[in-house]
């Protein structure tokens, strides 16, 4: 799998960020970092810039973006302010992986380059047109998709070290899933109940408490639990040894059922149980639980393009609906889609993913895909990866072994970390840089 691979943990942004991030305008809108004429500094970070116009068309684009999806933003003012952290963020970020040494090949420029292309439906012949006719300087375009891909490729690897998994972290996930999986558990109990009388007085308690006592030491004793039931117990299930069947946890006495909870299938409670009838000696007989490691994987395959700052979600979406246009028309194979146009390592392999378990893919992804049928295609799916075209293939229910049933439950722990850990990862890369907002000149 490639790095824009739904399987792979990635970058958890803010809402704006990536508000900000999925947007598409006219190629004439998309920010430099180097003022033009009539533009001004608003911000220099170490050795970087920005700008009042990239600022400005953030917010703009940021503004129509709402305005499409009926989102609500905050306060002008207050979504300035948050539009010029999160570039003073990015070029805190972008600094930081010059200093680090950190290169970007010109092929894999080159592939994000024809990628945008791609997305507006142009020729990489037509892009430079483009960008000539609205005076756009093409190798700073350029310049700007490599540092687009140093700041993606600095924050994983930065943050990713900053994320440390104790193997108790995963017991405690492994103990709660179980623990959750298995909280409406089927389980028979059988039961001698020695009845109380409504307002009996301690004389007769005692009493049957003591014939209860008996019956539990009969068995404790080596006697057949059936047969001490079939003989002492009051209640309508006598005849079947005590025997109240199988039955789900939520249809049994929360009594029962917490006496029981530390049982093993055969053994009894240590003492008759009081409750409102009377005693209770309880066995438990069965304890049908889920196993932990037994899951549904979900074969599926899909068509992911990516998106940038230059080509935006929207693009995105519409080139895939029309993909799913042509293969449900039968005018395209989904594998010939994927491997012509696919921006992930799946490409090659007509989009398939392969087994998927759960917790293996990011949420959103994960979601929409386990809303499908076998044979179902997806509307397209707005991943933090770009936008996907996914089809689900076929299911089947498969026992983990216990090496992979923990590394399903460190992914998913890595996966709910990592948006704190990029939060403080870039608080601190704030803090040690160097900040100056500038004010409008007069």
């Amino acid at each position: 799998m490639t790095e824009m691979s739904p399987c792979r943990p990635r970058l958890l942004r803010g809402t704006l960020l990536l508000l900000l991030a999925a947007l598409h305008l006219p190629l004439a809108a998309q920010g430099t970092g180097t003022p033009r004429s009539g533009d001004w500094i608003a911000a220099v970070v170490n050795q970087e810039l920005v700008t009042a116009g990239e600022v400005e068309r953030r917010l703009e684009r940021a503004q129509a973006e709402a305005a499409r999806a009926g989102m609500r933003l905050p306060p002008e003012n207050e979504l300035r302010r948050q539009v010029l952290d999160a570039l003073i963020d990015e070029r805190a970020i972008l600094s930081t992986a010059r200093e680090s040494g950190m290169r970007v090949d010109e092929p894999e420029v080159d592939r994000a380059m024809q990628s945008i292309a791609d997305q507006n439906q142009i020729s990489l012949a037509t892009l430079r047109e483009r960008l000539a006719a609205e005076g756009m300087d093409y190798l700073r375009f350029r310049a700007n998709v490599r540092e687009q891909i140093m700041i993606e490729r600095l924050r994983e690897r930065e943050v990713y070290r900053r994320i440390e998994i104790s193997d108790e972290d995963v017991d405690r996930l492994l103990a709660e899933r179980r623990a959750a999986l298995n909280a409406d558990a089927e389980i028979n109990v059988a039961q001698i109940l020695v009845t109380v009388p409504d307002g009996a007085d301690a004389t007769t308690v005692a009493v049957r408490r003591a014939i209860a006592a008996a019956a539990l030491a009969r068995v404790r004793g080596g006697e057949d639990f059936a047969a001490v039931a079939r003989e002492v117990s009051e209640d309508g299930n006598r005849e079947r040894g005590g025997e109240i069947g199988l039955r789900p946890a939520s249809r049994l006495p929360d009594l029962f059922v917490e006496s029981v909870r530390s049982l093993q299938p055969g053994e009894v409670t240590p003492a008759p149980v009081r409750s409102g009838a009377g005693f209770h000696v309880l066995k438990l007989l069965e304890r049908k639980e889920v196993p932990l490691g037994m899951v549904t994987q979900t074969r599926a395959r899909h068509v992911l393009l990516r998106v940038s700052p230059q080509a935006g979600a929207d693009v995105a979406a519409r080139r895939l609906a029309e993909f799913r246009r042509q293969i449900e028309s039968g005018a395209a194979s989904f594998e010939d889609i994927a491997r012509q146009h696919s921006e992930d390592g799946s490409a090659a392999g007509g989009g398939d993913l392969g087994w998927i378990s759960p917790g293996a893919l990011v949420p959103e992804f994960e979601e929409a895909m386990n809303a499908l049928p076998p044979g179902g295609l997806s509307e397209p799916v707005v991943s933090r990866f770009g936008v996907h075209l996914i089809q689900v293939l076929e299911r089947r229910n498969v026992a983990l072994e216990p090496r992979q049933l923990r590394e399903q439950a460190r992914n998913v722990l890595r996966e709910q970390r990592f948006g704190q850990a990029y939060q403080d990862w870039t608080k601190e890369l704030r803090s040690r840089a160097y900040v100056e907002l500038r004010e409008p000149p007069q």
